[in-house]
């Protein structure tokens, strides 16, 4: 079996509290599963609705500021994935020539997590939860560019400007301004068959469990995908194929990051750093580089309206 980059972060993390008690043997804080805050905000994404239009997409940039990406086809705005540009992006899940399935878009932006991994990893805390909403946000001052966050993130959420040495991050923040204006997040407002909603979470997941009861055998294994992986999560899906397939990972309840990330705060807070996560941190920040400059290689070589999974 071999390592995933978060498996790499646990290793390096863990090595890193030993070295600073000395050498002795770290175990994990067991830490209870984390709850949604009373009041915390979210999107519920319903795959059987969504028909791929992509208007999430361009009201999403318009929202935020962002640069269209046309570096795929020149005369649309049609990234292949999250990047510098984009965050919030509509794949297609399309089954292999030959293999029995159906069709289905999903859509992809920060899933918010009860428990976040990006802000768990963060050395100097420029990714924070609100406290009130529970939406993820950045602050450009605190940020030193380790992408650390990245590396945490089991969603593989987090892109970055790489024109910059502190790179700047990009990532879905609700709309934040739309928020503190009484607005909704740009791509729920603008989605013609209101295919992804917002509100509450609790008010949500009510309503992801209603059309289950509604529609029986429509959704996959019945279930709402974001209610319990890794702590839970605020943007929730629901699905006629299996969350796999839609680029979703399986996460346990138990696999949220206070269970393991706080060690490195204790590590930082005496200054502590250890070299073994250095090295974890500059092989994986070399490894991304060298896959970044692939993904532009490939990326000017495709064409197409729609990435697939």
């Amino acid at each position: 079996m071999s390592l995933t980059r978060r498996d790499l972060l646990k290793i390096g993390t863990m090595a890193g509290a030993a070295a600073a008690v000395g050498g002795a043997v770290a175990s994990p804080a067991q830490e209870p599963v984390p709850t949604p805050l009373r009041d915390a905000v979210g999107m519920l994404y319903d795959s059987t609705k969504c028909i791929g239009c992509k208007s999430c997409v361009v009201a999403c940039a318009d929202a935020n500021g962002l640069q269209p990406d046309t570096r795929v086809d020149s005369l649309h705005q049609a990234p292949n994935d999250l990047n510098s540009f984009t965050k919030n992006i509509i794949k297609l899940y399309k089954p292999k020539y030959g293999e029995s399935g159906t069709f289905a878009f999903v859509k992809r932006q920060c899933m918010h997590c009860v428990d976040p991994f990006c802000v768990a990893a963060c050395p100097f805390h420029a990714l924070e939860k609100n406290k009130v909403t529970g939406v993820v946000s950045w602050t450009a001052d605190k940020c030193i560019g380790c992408r650390y966050c990245q590396l945490a993130c089991p969603y593989q959420i987090p892109k970055f400007d790489w024109d910059a040495f502190n790179a700047k991050i990009v990532k879905c923040e609700f709309c934040k301004e739309r928020l503190a204006a009484g607005k909704e997040p740009a791509c729920t407002y603008v989605c013609p068959p209101k295919a992804v909603i917002f509100g509450r979470r609790d008010v949500l997941l009510r309503e992801a469990h209603r059309r289950i009861e509604n529609h029986p055998g429509k959704y996959f294994e019945d279930r709402v995908y974001g209610e319990k992986e890794a702590g839970g999560t605020q943007v929730l899906y629901l699905a006629a194929v299996n969350f796999d397939l839609l680029g979703l990972p399986h996460l346990s309840p138990t696999e949220h990051p206070s269970n393991w990330l706080r060690w490195q705060e204790r590590v930082l807070k005496y200054f502590l750093l250890p070299v073994s996560i250095y090295g974890v941190m500059v092989a994986f920040l070399k490894q991304n580089f060298r896959e970044h400059e692939a993904e532009v290689d490939e990326e000017h070589k495709k064409t197409g309206l729609m990435p697939q999974l």
